[in-house]
């Protein structure tokens, strides 16, 4: 349905060389010329110029027209999936696998609305830290699996998904901090929660104190728990402090039971990844994974 034309100057303005976008189309060179040479008259510009070494660049005008061409591409895509939605019939299982604070905070709503439209699917859901996620993935337990971290396993492929922050809490009233900003270096003079070794969230901590010169060793570690809500209620009856990923204290925000330090100089933020095998993923995975893409959190 697209203008083939535009789909012959989008792959060449990826590949930059025209024997490559003539291969990957199954046209001939001349006839891949042809169609820039169109697409040029038409819009009476050039879209690439040579140079040296019989390479060829973009013009400004290609660099524009290539922006319109993937987000065309991307509108048929998604035209090309909600058309297929109507005539198949989706059933079967799909088992996920969430990472902690997805599993609590993120994934659920999706679940639910997901449900609403897909009664024939049935979801199973397994929970644990990014590392037993990971594994379970690998031991095809799961068909995909939701993470947080910056783990980087060869044998994986990550996709990002959505934003999170993770953000210094304290107790609303509690006594040994007063102040609203510490500076990084004053960290190791409170008491923390952490989570368990293995997890994403404690990676992605360890990971941004580095440029601050700080290790986890450094830090007044009271007690490492497995979960956000051990966290949180453990956080709300002492002296601790931790850090939470934004989503999951909104509630807790709102009921001024705790609230944000914030830390000079020091932001943490982390995607959540989704984690597949290589290769072609399952209709059903591809099915949930664009429509929790769709989802407004």
């Amino acid at each position: 349905m697209l203008d083939f034309r535009l789909q012959v100057f989008y792959t060449v303005a990826k590949r930059l060389n025209f024997t490559k976008a003539s291969a990957e189309l199954y046209i001939s060179q001349p006839a891949v010329t042809k169609h820039i040479k169109e697409l040029e008259a038409q819009f009476k510009v050039s879209l690439f110029e040579r140079s040296g070494n019989k390479r060829i660049l973009l013009t400004p005008a290609g660099e524009m027209l290539l922006q319109y061409a993937e987000r065309l591409l991307e509108i048929y895509r998604e035209l090309d999936y909600d058309m297929n939605l109507l005539v198949k019939q989706h059933s079967g299982v799909l088992r996920i696998g969430a990472s902690t604070t997805v599993a609590q905070y993120i994934i659920p709503p999706i679940l639910a609305q997901f449900h609403k439209k897909f009664k024939d699917i049935r979801v199973l859901l397994i929970t644990g830290n990014t590392e037993e996620i990971e594994l379970a993935l690998l031991n095809k337990e799961i068909e995909f699996g939701i993470i947080e971290g910056i783990s980087r396993n060869p044998q994986i492929r990550y996709e990002e998904y959505l934003n999170d922050e993770l953000v210094l809490v304290s107790a609303l009233n509690n006594p040994i901090i007063k102040k609203d900003v510490i500076k990084p270096e004053e960290l190791p003079n409170y008491p923390l929660l952490l989570r368990e070794p293995g997890s994403g969230t404690l990676d992605v901590i360890a990971h941004a104190l580095k440029p601050h010169n700080l290790k986890l060793s450094d830090l007044q570690i009271e007690m490492q728990l497995g979960g956000t809500e051990s966290i949180k209620s453990y956080l709300l009856h002492s002296k601790c402090l931790a850090f939470l990923s934004i989503h999951s204290i909104l509630k807790e925000l709102k009921n001024n039971e705790c609230r944000i330090i914030d830390i000079k100089g020091l932001s943490i933020e982390r995607p959540f990844k989704f984690i597949q095998h290589y290769g072609q993923p399952s209709s059903l995975t591809e099915l949930f994974i664009r429509f929790a893409r769709s989802y407004k959190l």
